[in-house]
């Protein structure tokens, strides 16, 4: 190829020369050809599917042994791919998950709650499945229910995952809850909530828990806080209209921070402080705070 075509315009034609290949049945000489395409921005996901859909070598499922398929509408996916410390934005996305679910076990376990005997699992907020494939792996989809207010992250997920979805929605009070969870389990929702709908969401997806489950979810702490030199109020509140999704709106879903206090205190006015059987401050990703509240 002419050195002088643009990267993206190169990627494209190795893209294309990968398609041919596979139309063909050639599988090395596709993977080879894809593996280029995985090199530009504008052509990797799109390589990525194909290496994933047809397990070529290099296919990250024949080395997870899961589902490896990555919406481009993946908020989550973008916001590695354009993060400065992600050499390999493909690698990290998928190991983030991994990460995600050992932080959970461990925290599931703290509360004598383990995970590989959790029978109803409901994952909300849970976007296009970082986490999801591989909690699915871990239980197998029959026990995992997922939830979140966009339409094709829901569709995704059953389609490539197998599980079951739920549209939610952007007002707590309209979510109708036709069965209850042993373990609810809300990762960086509390962390995009304004103060008029966060407490109601405490609420709301307490009340999905089953008798003996629990909710866990997270939020910023202090720590994030500091992170990002933001200046919390005199309650330990801040919040931004500004987030990594663009399918939501910023003022139903932006960037907030909150103390401890100012959680606790949320608690205590919605489900009541003898709910609460653990925390665990800076849990997940070495910056978000965990709470878990247990239902009698």
């Amino acid at each position: 190829m002419n050195d002088l075509i643009a990267p993206s315009q190169k990627a494209a034609e190795w893209l294309a020369l990968g398609v041919q290949h596979l139309e063909r049945n050639e599988r090395a000489m596709a993977a080879e050809a894809l593996r280029h395409a995985l090199q530009d921005r504008e052509t990797r996901l799109a390589a990525h599917q194909l290496i994933e859909q047809h397990t070529l070598p290099g296919a990250f499922s024949q080395m997870m042994g899961l589902n490896c398929e990555i919406s481009r509408a993946d908020d989550i996916f973008r916001f590695f791919e354009g993060h400065p410390s992600s050499t390999n934005p493909l690698r990290d996305y998928l190991a983030d998950g991994w990460r995600t679910l050992s932080e959970l076990m461990t925290l599931l376990e703290a509360v004598d709650r383990p995970l590989l005997k959790t029978p109803r699992f409901m994952e909300f907020a849970s976007g296009h499945g970082r986490f999801t494939r591989h909690l699915v792996k871990a239980l197998g989809a029959d026990r995992v229910t997922v939830s979140d207010v966009v339409p094709d992250a829901m569709a995704f997920a059953q389609r490539t995952f197998g599980v079951r979805s739920v549209l939610s929605s952007t007002v707590p009070e309209s979510v109708v809850w036709d069965q209850k969870y042993d373990v609810v389990f809300v990762l960086s929702l509390f962390s995009h909530l304004p103060r008029r709908t966060w407490a109601r969401w405490l609420q709301c997806l307490y009340d999905g828990v089953a008798p003996g489950g629990v909710l866990v979810f997270s939020t910023h702490g202090l720590k994030a806080a500091a992170h990002d030199s933001v200046p919390l109020d005199e309650d330990g509140f801040f919040f931004a209209p500004s987030s990594e999704s663009q399918a939501i709106d910023v003022q139903e879903y932006g960037t907030a921070f909150t103390s401890e206090d100012f959680v606790l205190a949320r608690i205590a006015e919605t489900v009541g402080m003898d709910k609460l059987v653990h925390r665990s401050l800076v849990h997940f990703w070495n910056h978000q705070d965990a709470y878990v509240l247990a239902k009698p």
